[in-house]
């Protein structure tokens, strides 16, 4: 059985009548908050995530304003961003949209690392592209301070003693209050942790990597490694690119995704890999329609509900895509229905391994060859 809990309130409107209805009104009394790792902040279950604003996605930077502003009515006081956004567009929305009064409440994220041009030294996790990209996202997003600074990806052309000795810098500067990483493995995780305490640097608090129903890799040693070093997990992806939204379903005429020229081996229905994500989210499609809840509900709780989340992030396109996804901070999902998403998916196992988005480099041949 899948439950509400009591912090928000479901009014019926005529479309409830259907069998499957989908459309809902909610009213979030509050979200519960969350500790951020150790860091004694508090942050909402669920993430304002915000590549699609802007030129990667909704082009309409007022539309864009009035989902982010949506988002913190609702109750969303964490917002992630990064500077390869639409190429520091994103930034630029997200500051303005917290303008008047807005960002002191808020706790704000963003990532650097991803190239911004052609430059070779304007990219990676170097000393010098740190200091210079970071006042670039302080200007963009209109703020003395970042909360959240985040390593996009592993850099393997730089020592972390390198990343943690400018971030920490960052830190004593007041320009950024604590320091993170995206999709590092759990063996740099642990290598940053000890080249922190073995140096004295700024510590890595959270960890944000992908992670969802058809995305469970992380599960074997990415989440317990944060949870034995205390460190918070921001995951992003919740519903697999939108393979989870409800729309991926045999029989019916599928979507085309805005992303398929982009990255083909994701979502490229010619391959077999997807072929059986799309098995998946069939299958999973049956199990929600069975406890009476949108898929993209069922998706999102069954990740904010994992002990080691912290938070999930939404990435909305639209206003639609956003009121689709809150109803999911008030989703509890019992043992028997964790255990039939377990044998449509087994824990630890992604469906189609290019969505776990790192190419290890030790497995390239030039690593593997003399």
């Amino acid at each position: 059985m899948v439950l509400r809990n009591a912090h928000s309130e479901l009014f019926e409107t005529p479309e409830r009548s259907a069998k499957h209805a989908t459309r809902r009104c909610y009213m979030f009394s509050y979200m519960v908050l969350r500790s951020l790792g150790r860091t004694g902040v508090k942050v909402s279950p669920l993430c304002l995530g915000t590549m699609m604003l802007g030129g990667w996605g909704n082009e309409d930077p007022a539309a864009s304003t009035r989902i982010i502003h949506r988002a913190l009515d609702a109750g969303i006081n964490f917002i992630d961003t990064a500077d390869i956004y639409a190429r520091g567009e994103t930034e630029e929305i997200v500051g303005k949209a917290l303008a008047g009064g807005r960002r002191a409440d808020v706790v704000l994220a963003t990532k650097f690392n991803r190239p911004m041009d052609d430059d070779l030294n304007h990219r990676g996790n170097s000393r010098r592209w740190i200091m210079r990209e970071v006042e670039a996202s302080l200007r963009r997003l209109n703020t003395d301070w970042i909360d959240l600074y985040q390593v996009h990806r592993p850099d393997p052309d730089t020592d972390i003693d390198e990343t943690l000795s400018a971030l920490s810098d960052l830190v004593h500067a007041g320009k950024i209050r604590y320091i993170g990483t995206s999709t590092f493995p759990a063996s740099h995780i642990v290598e940053a942790q000890w080249s922190a305490k073995a140096h004295g640097f700024e510590r890595f608090v959270t960890e944000q990597p992908p992670y969802s129903i058809l995305v469970r890799a992380v599960e074997n040693d990415v989440l317990p490694t944060c949870q034995r070093h205390g460190i918070g997990v921001i995951t992003w992806s919740p519903i697999a690119g939108g393979w989870l939204s409800g729309s991926y379903r045999k029989g019916v005429v599928l979507p085309i995704s805005r992303r398929l020229d982009r990255v083909a081996h994701r979502f490229d229905l010619a391959r077999p890999e997807n072929q059986r994500k799309l098995d998946a989210a069939d299958a999973l499609g049956v199990l929600a329609d069975e406890v009476g809840i949108p898929l993209i509900e069922l998706a999102i709780a069954w990740v904010v509900n994992h002990p080691a989340i912290t938070s999930a992030i939404i990435g909305p396109r639209t206003m639609d895509h956003l009121e689709s996804q809150l109803p999911s901070v008030n989703v509890s999902i019992d043992a028997e229905v964790l255990d039939r998403i377990d044998q449509i998916v087994p824990p630890g196992a992604t469906v189609n391994v290019a969505d776990q988005v790192y190419d290890n480099p030790a497995l390239l041949p030039a690593a593997r060859r003399r």
